[in-house]
């Protein structure tokens, strides 16, 4: 009896097809777009990944007690690093309550909807498109709307870097638009378990020179000193972070204020800056060796960072004790008070001024006096800037705008000096009105 030959050629027919259905199947379920004609929803189980692997998009749920059960939320997150580590969430303060959502383009928007079909998160733009829309993940973890049809890949008709959470991206800014007032800001979780809105924000402000504020709610508790041409005068740090491939971006001009950041290394995507729900702005950097978040910086450092901590007229030393001092010229207002540690009220004047027969005391390395009030002439020098200062009666200090180059520009303070320190490395020059014979 002879043996039946086996058909080889459809084994390896079936094998081969099987193996293009598995390739086109991780490929239907890799891409980085929504189109207008598909959906993501929790049950399918399917998220969007950006083209080089790098971010991910998708529902994710936390448990925040029994009582209310899980929250679903549309979020985006590193793909190929071990610990989850999320960096937007869309409907942040709004979760989904059940284990059905649907996100979709409808009307040239981005919406999600819950299992009522009722959106809770939508892009809500306003504008007319005619072209079909469609949805993007990019690499470097920026979610977009874009007109399908247009030939410029980097005109967006929304997009989430203009809408951060609690973490700053590379290439992702937080500032002013000047020309749509939309301003783009951090603000943290409420919890390291519930992405809703905190109490912490870390903003520009633009009134005056622009600085960072960091605020728990409505109280100020830390302010970064202004921009200075190469950091921000209160973080003297910044010019360290080259180490770590950060390199520090200042736009200011018609159309904008703003801070961003960029890694040199472009194979090193997995820098952020996150607005933790205790209320500090920290610095991470990922080390693929040790698979771990490195921590390379932290605002607020120490004491004398805290927000007007010595009072007006003043400044905080970390090397004296106490760390409070008033400037040369100036006394304790209350000094008992000041004896006892509290320095609230800050520090007054010695003696009234003279006006015409002042002098100016430097202060060296220091993070500069609240700007909000200043009055600033970009186009001036130093030596200008003191003769304008001498001949006003209300100026009480001045400084350079710009420290490059051997410093350039005018800042003029008229009242009290407030929320400043000094360092061992670091800051900037500042000239403080004194009387003749202070």
């Amino acid at each position: 009896m002879r043996g039946v030959t086996p058909n080889y050629h459809h084994s390896y027919t079936f094998f081969f097809f099987f193996v293009v259905l598995l390739a086109l199947f991780r490929l239907v379920f890799t891409i980085n777009t929504l189109s207008s004609t598909e959906t993501l929803t929790i049950s399918s189980n399917r998220t969007i990944v950006s083209p080089g692997n790098v971010f991910e998009l998708g529902f994710f749920k936390t448990t925040t007690s029994s009582r209310n059960g899980d929250r679903w939320y549309l979020g985006i997150w590193y793909k190929s690093i071990s610990e989850r580590t999320y960096v937007w969430v869309a409907n942040r303060d709004n979760p989904l309550s059940k284990s059905i959502g649907t996100l979709k383009i409808s009307y040239a928007n981005i919406v999600l909807l819950d299992h009522y079909d009722t959106p809770v998160w939508s892009t809500n733009l306003t504008r007319m498109v005619k072209s079909p829309v469609v949805a993007e993940l990019l690499d470097n973890g920026n979610f977009v709307l874009r007109d399908s049809k247009s030939n410029d890949q980097n005109r967006f008709l929304w997009q989430s870097f203009d809408y951060p959470v609690d973490t700053l991206l590379p290439e992702m800014k937080i500032g002013r638009n000047l020309k749509t007032g939309h301003e783009s800001f951090l603000s943290s979780w409420r919890s390291p378990y519930d992405p809703s809105s905190g109490g912490f924000s870390f903003k520009l402000e633009t009134q005056g020179l622009p600085e960072f504020y960091l605020y728990k709610k409505e109280f100020l508790l830390y302010r970064s000193g202004p921009w200075n041409g190469v950091g921000f005068s209160g973080i003297p740090t910044m010019q360290n972070w080259s180490y770590f491939d950060v390199v520090n971006n200042f736009i200011e001009n018609r159309e904008e204020v703003a801070y961003s950041f960029n890694v040199t290394d472009q194979s090193m995507h997995y820098v952020r800056f996150t607005l933790t729900s205790e209320g500090l702005l920290q610095i991470f950097r990922w080390v693929t060796i040790s698979s771990e978040w490195n921590l390379f910086g932290v605002l607020p450092t120490e004491n004398c960072d805290l927000y007007q901590i010595c009072g007006r007229d003043s400044y905080c030393d970390m090397k004296t004790s106490p760390t409070c001092n008033c400037i040369k010229g100036f006394v304790p207002k209350n000094v008992t008070a000041w004896a006892l540690g509290d320095t609230f009220e800050g520090c007054v004047r010695k003696s009234r001024l003279n006006c015409h027969g002042d002098g100016f005391f430097l202060m060296k390395r220091m993070k500069l006096p609240e700007t909000s009030t200043t009055v600033v002439d970009k186009r001036i020098g130093l030596n200008e800037c003191k003769e304008r200062c001498s001949k006003d009666c209300n100026c009480t200090g001045f400084a350079n705008k710009d420290i490059r180059n051997g410093g350039s520009g005018c800042v003029i303070w008229t009242r009290e000096l407030r929320d400043m320190r000094n360092y061992v490395a670091g800051g900037q020059d500042l000239y403080v009105r004194i009387g003749l014979y202070n």
